[in-house]
């Protein structure tokens, strides 16, 4: 990895950005607006309506009216995330572009920071930062930038494999047009772990690129968010991450050096991260509901049918032990409030080194 000083803008770039909405016309105006008053880039932005049984429609129409900057496209039939995504992402005509959910924001000068790293960098498919979540009201944000990180497609592929984790949001997620159309948009093979496949994907096409010390989106957290709705279940999302990880060494790898190397770490992570879970569950917890047991044990499966030698882990014979321990009525090791305080900790760690890096650490590694 290679950090260097942030450069200014040479040229005005042209940024695309698509702002697929079902049923968050109420965002809209906020979101859109997020998008129209970036600085020192030229923005054209695509609404899709994907069929919003309310008003979501008529909103974005009315937005359309009011600036020859923003277009609208509604679907008669439902076509589901993927394909409204891949539809918007096809007619981008910028140099760069970005993928916006209608119920998320731009911060200031998140596009401009970002395409000035691409713009110093042409080797660069993808540049990414820090995204802030919000409810309500979206806090002040940093718009000048500390350093830039750029590292080798191979070696950003290589740390996401040892922490399996996925370290962009997409709000933030800026790439440069002709890459995104040489990958051919999102897989919908993976609805959950699409974005992150596209991620690993561009990897195998070319660098990537962090800015640092700004944020460069905001996540609006809320109960209809639609990974929270459709999505639950750290099972499933660590089913979809492994597949993920199979297409591309399936699919890419003759892109790649060292791919044995590299599938026997994903998975070795995957499971790992499996087993922490279902380790942390009677750690914390001491005696799980007999469905949540079932659960949990499905996925201490799961660890060891895609890693085999994870049998060995250690953190599958604490869980054996923990197990053990649940079944002759005994409780958590450690007192709650004590867990409470180490989670926490643990948790601040890990965020401030996402923050500060850009790679997050899976928690099976802490």
């Amino acid at each position: 990895m290679i950090k260097s000083a942030p450069q200014p803008l040479r040229s005005r770039p042209t940024v695309s950005v698509v702002i697929p909405c079902y049923k968050y016309g109420h965002f809209l105006p906020t979101c859109v607006r997020s998008v129209l008053e970036q600085e020192d880039v030229d923005v054209d932005v695509l609404i899709i309506d994907d069929a919003s049984p309310d008003d979501s429609a008529d909103i974005a129409r009315r937005i359309a009216a009011e600036d020859d900057r923003v277009r609208v496209a509604v679907h008669e039939v439902n076509q589901r995330h993927i394909a409204t995504y891949n539809e918007g992402l096809a007619c981008a005509t910028g140099e760069y572009v970005l993928l916006l959910s209608a119920d998320d924001m731009l911060a200031p000068r998140g596009l401009a920071n970002a395409a000035a790293l691409m713009q110093t960098h042409p080797e660069v498919g993808l540049v990414y930062g820090f995204t802030r979540s919000f409810s309500n009201e979206p806090p002040a944000a940093r718009v000048s930038p500390r350093s830039w990180s750029i590292w080798s497609g191979q070696e950003w592929l290589g740390l996401l494999c040892r922490h399996v984790s996925n370290p962009i949001y997409t709000p933030e997620a800026v790439m440069r047009t002709k890459t995104l159309q040489d990958l051919v948009g999102y897989d919908a093979r993976l609805p959950h772990a699409a974005d992150f496949l596209m991620w690993l994907r561009t990897a195998t096409r070319g660098s990537i690129g962090r800015v640092n010390g700004v944020d460069l989106a905001y996540y609006r957290q809320h109960g209809e968010n639609m990974h929270k709705e459709l999505y639950p279940g750290a099972l499933r999302d660590l089913t979809e991450r492994n597949l993920a990880f199979g297409v591309l060494f399936d699919e890419d790898g003759d892109r790649l050096a060292d791919v044995a190397r590299l599938r026997s770490a994903a998975r070795r992570g995957v499971a790992r991260e499996a087993l922490f879970i279902a380790q942390q569950a009677y750690y914390q917890g001491g005696r799980p509901t007999e469905e949540e047991a079932e659960v949990l044990a499905r996925l201490v499966a799961f660890a060891e049918q895609i890693c085999p030698e994870s049998r060995t882990f250690g953190l599958r014979r604490s869980y054996e032990t923990l197990v053990a321990r649940a079944r002759r009525g005994k409780g958590p090791l450690v007192p709650a409030h004590v867990l409470a305080l180490r989670d926490r900790a643990v948790g601040h760690l890990r965020w401030r080194r996402w923050r500060r890096t850009g790679i997050e650490v899976g928690a099976g590694a802490c």
